[in-house]
């Protein structure tokens, strides 16, 4: 699969968003013309894809990083609410 014009702006943006005024959610929507749901989608996608890697292996591995511990997070939240009282 080879990277759109679009998966570099997306990769790009993640790079750098934080250097901009406003939301995030609002940027996505005003840059990309996505919901923050179909954006974090295709993001998912690229972080997967070698071709992403390829064009960012520093970004990609920190942004695979950042998912993976709320991964984790999530994981370890959901467990111990699972967990009996006074365990």
């Amino acid at each position: 699969m080879e990277l759109t014009e679009r998966d570099k702006a997306i990769l790009d943006f993640e790079r750098s968003w934080w250097h901009e005024t406003g939301p995030k959610e609002s940027l996505i929507q005003e840059r990309f013309e996505l919901s923050a749901s179909r954006y974090y989608e295709i993001l998912g996608r690229l972080l997967e894809s070698p071709e992403a890697y390829e064009y960012d292996p520093l970004g990609v591995r920190r942004l695979r990083r950042l998912r993976d511990r709320r991964r984790r997070a999530r994981q370890e939240h959901a467990q111990q609410a699972m967990e009996p009282p006074g365990s």
